[in-house]
């Protein structure tokens, strides 16, 4: 698996997380991704995708997508989800600074 940043914005009663991808996905676009995180053996982390690409034309806005459709899935961890801003992850070897 290529790298990728994971942001955890809700952790569920048996331990598992639920975390967000957040890419830079090129011409002016932005990506998030929604995982079910469960910790595996040697510490590595099993992912279960939840979304696919929710994309926007700013981070913010993608996160925020993001954001609202892990809510309506997960009606009852809901409230103690976290918001965005989230981390972004744009890419091995980019120089460029993104704004929120």
């Amino acid at each position: 698996m290529s790298k990728m940043n994971f942001d955890p914005i809700a952790t569920f009663p048996d331990g598992s997380q639920l975390v967000v991808s957040t890419q830079h996905s090129g011409n002016d676009s932005f990506t998030c991704e929604l995982f079910e995180a469960n910790q595996g053996v040697q510490g590595n982390w099993d992912l279960r995708t939840v979304s696919n690409h929710l994309e926007a034309s700013t981070c913010l806005a993608a996160q925020t997508i993001a954001y609202d459709y892990a809510k309506r899935l997960y009606p009852v961890s809901s409230i103690e989800m976290k918001p965005p801003p989230y981390l972004i992850w744009v890419g091995p070897g980019i120089q460029t600074s993104v704004s929120l």
